[in-house]
């Protein structure tokens, strides 16, 4: 199972920039923690950080046949990026959105994330912790996912046994 990690603006500057809402782990402390939990449940990780939209858009594009599931924090572009969420639509992958703090307690522009309306789930306001929240969440989905198909390639092989 591999899944991609994507992080959006100014993610980059965790553990410097306003540390009272996104407290003092840095992303890449954030990168070894998840690597750490990931690899205990064979799961493979790819990490991404840009503070461009555009290259936002492309990485997930590129996931398309490449990886099973994508895990977000599209940060500030949660909140106006449509290209984005098409993006995220498009790829028709599993998705889970992150974010380190509570949208829902911040300013009313914050309050609403456009993207995730292409996601699966929304982790919110949990803090770091919410990206090892939305790993558990995302490999359980994928997991489920590999389960239907395989009930479902059963099913198709037996139907076509008894054709015969």
């Amino acid at each position: 199972m591999k899944i991609a990690v994507i992080q959006g603006p100014n993610i980059n500057m965790l553990g410097v920039r306003e540390q009272h809402i996104y407290g003092p782990m840095k992303m890449e402390e954030i990168h070894e923690q998840l690597k750490g939990a990931a690899s205990q449940n064979g799961v493979e990780l790819e990490f991404f950080q840009s503070n461009l939209e555009g290259e936002l858009v492309d990485r997930v594009q590129e996931c398309l046949g490449e990886v099973d599931g994508i895990l977000i924090n599209p940060a500030a572009y949660s909140h106006t990026s449509i290209a984005l969420a098409d993006a995220l639509k498009a790829v028709s992958l599993p998705v889970v959105e992150v974010h380190i703090s509570n949208i829902y307690h911040r300013e009313e522009f914050r309050q609403k994330s456009i993207t995730a309306t292409a996601s699966t789930g929304v982790i919110t306001g949990f803090g770091p912790f919410g990206y090892h929240m939305g790993l558990m969440a995302l490999t359980q989905i994928i997991s489920e996912i590999y389960q239907q198909q395989q009930g479902s390639e059963e099913v198709a092989q037996h139907e076509q046994a008894e054709a015969k």
